[in-house]
């Protein structure tokens, strides 16, 4: 019954009345695909002189011809250089020069001479750093840490033979001893 066509007038034949309203929705569909716009969306009319680009038609024309007349005058160089066995007549012997390579030969030794000076003076310089000092600071490392191992740390031969690392703290030093 859900499915059935309710008309909206009443009516005596539901299927007639099924049938006319198709056919009034069809001739409506129609009428609205046939029907003109009452405002014209339609750009402007583009006048002829605009669309045609006179100008733009005779620079392309202007650049093919320079182009044509430049491939004629290279294939007539071509067809001269295959005529004559491709001999060359206008040797060039000279030499080119520098106008300052004086100067960059003199600041290139000047250059040279402050680098090694640089370089002496960086070799001849003593260390700021005093090795001993910092040899004995990473023994003192080296002992806290073996105070505050859990497990003692040495090295494989000191585990196999059994040795105890014993280690003692003082006041002013901490000491680490072998039994």
């Amino acid at each position: 019954m859900h499915r059935a066509y309710q008309p909206i007038v009443p009516t005596s034949n539901k299927y007639l009345q099924l049938k006319w309203d198709k056919d009034n929705y069809q001739k409506h569909r129609t009428k609205v695909e046939n029907a003109t716009a009452v405002v014209d969306t339609k750009g402007p009319w583009t006048p002829a002189h605009i669309q045609v680009k006179l100008k733009k038609l005779q620079l392309q024309e202007e650049r093919l011809a320079a182009i044509t007349r430049d491939n004629q005058i290279l294939s007539s160089k071509l067809a001269d250089i295959m005529r004559s066995n491709g001999t060359v007549e206008n040797w060039n012997n000279y030499v080119a020069k520098s106008l300052n390579a004086e100067e960059r030969h003199r600041r290139f030794a000047q250059i040279t001479h402050e680098n090694q000076a640089l370089l002496q003076r960086i070799a001849h310089c003593e260390s700021e750093y005093k090795q001993s000092k910092l040899k004995e600071e990473w023994e003192r490392v080296k002992r806290v840490q073996n105070n505050i191992a859990r497990y003692p740390r040495g090295t494989k031969t000191e585990q196999k033979t059994g040795k105890k690392l014993h280690l003692g703290v003082t006041k002013n030093s901490e000491t680490a001893r072998f039994e």
